[in-house]
């Protein structure tokens, strides 16, 4: 019943906060000003950004939550979501090229902790109800309850699921989470994103699959060591300057390339029709990288499971121009899954997540490309509070 009240309070926060962003992109995002204009809003932005958090505190990140919901069972404290939820709001309205799914489940997760605590759960149902909370979060974003539910229990780890005790009140809670935001949104129960059919599978795109693992594994390693040089370097700059030196770094980079900016989930019905040369979906790849890279390096929030999808699409479109006689949408989908497992250590999760988004018929061979990639990036992490779980117990 508590998992009940969770996953339906995160329908409900996510609908409600899609919708400020939804309203606030429509006076701050790329795409209705010239990009030079959309230059002085980034900055402005990043301004903004560093004001809001001298004045509202710190907001938090995933890798926090992940840290307290080993340690604590959930959120230390709500009071970060004061600065979180506007801050947040203002750099993915504005164009940052990271989205929507990191601050909504960290919002929903620490809603999940807050309630456990004003209903006095012991550390351990903390835990339970603080995931479930992940779970709606995750599945207001992606539309797939079952890989939801799994994603928000594999993102904790490195090496796959181990909090198996909340398995069934996160697909509870990422069950009712996605009604909630279906009814109060009529977006139906269509995929987020149209993928081209799949067409008749053949024993060779397994092999294919295993390919683009490795491949996925080389832009999972390059992106994570990008992001560690990026913040290494800004490190070096005094912290109130960080966002407009990155909302500077973004406006330059949109002068290059439209595909600089947003975290790209309106960019992939374009990408998946357009039709080009192997340069026009390169760029697409290499301006996502480094837009979500200096995103995430100069302090502007958002989460990159998103734009690392962009960056699989691209890839997979880059593949199948250079060799012809592949399956478009196996090179896509294989290429969405390795890039984010490799990055963010969820197999399982990504692999129905991806599925349930372009066709199941895709499962083994997305499956091959996120095991290959989870295999070839064991020693390369990015979130640094993913432990297992006796590392906790001990």
């Amino acid at each position: 019943m508590l998992a009940s009240v969770v996953g339906l309070a995160g329908g409900l926060v996510g609908a409600g906060y899609l919708a400020m962003l939804h309203l606030l992109q429509h006076g701050l995002g790329p795409g209705r000003r010239a990009a030079t204009t959309q230059l002085i809003v980034l900055v402005s932005v990043g301004l903004a950004v560093g004001l809001l958090t001298r004045l509202l505190g710190h907001p938090g990140d995933v890798e926090l939550l992940v840290d307290n919901i080993h340690v604590l069972g959930g959120a230390e404290d709500a009071r970060d979501l004061r600065a979180l939820i506007p801050v947040s709001l203002l750099c993915i309205a504005s164009g940052g090229a990271m989205g929507p799914e990191a601050p909504l489940v960290q919002t929903t997760g620490t809603l999940g902790s807050w309630l456990a605590r004003r209903w006095r759960m012991s550390v351990d149902d903390t835990r339970v109800l603080t995931i479930t909370g992940m779970a709606a979060g995750f599945t207001v974003l992606f539309a797939a309850p079952l890989g939801s539910a799994i994603f928000a229990l594999e993102i904790l780890h490195r090496r796959g699921l181990e909090y198996y005790e909340a398995l069934l009140p996160a697909v509870t809670g990422s069950v009712l989470g996605y009604v909630v935001y279906v009814a109060m949104t009529s977006t139906g129960l269509q995929p987020v994103w149209r993928f081209p059919s799949v067409g008749r599978l053949h024993g060779a795109d397994l092999a294919w699959a295993a390919a683009c693992g490795a491949a996925g594994a080389v832009v999972a390693v390059a992106f994570t060591y990008l992001t560690r040089l990026l913040q290494w370097c800004v490190r070096r700059t005094p912290p109130f300057s960080r966002p407009v030196i990155g909302g500077l770094a973004l406006g330059l980079l949109a002068i290059w390339s439209p595909y600089a900016l947003t975290f790209g989930e309106a960019q992939v019905d374009p990408l998946l029709i357009r039709h080009g040369a192997e340069a026009v979906f390169a760029v697409a790849l290499l301006a996502k990288l480094a837009g979500t890279t200096v995103t995430l390096s100069c302090g502007w929030r958002g989460g990159f499971i998103i734009p690392l999808f962009f960056m699989g699409i691209a890839l997979g479109r880059l593949g199948h121009v250079a060799v012809p006689g592949t399956s478009e949408v196996v090179l896509m989908t294989a290429l969405m899954a390795a890039i984010n497992v490799g990055v963010t250590k969820t197999p399982l999760g990504t692999t129905l997540v991806v599925s349930e988004m372009a066709g199941l018929r895709v499962l083994p061979t997305v499956l091959i490309g996120s095991v290959v990639a989870l295999f070839l990036t064991s020693s390369v992490g990015l979130i640094q509070s993913q432990r297992a779980r006796e590392a906790v117990d001990a």
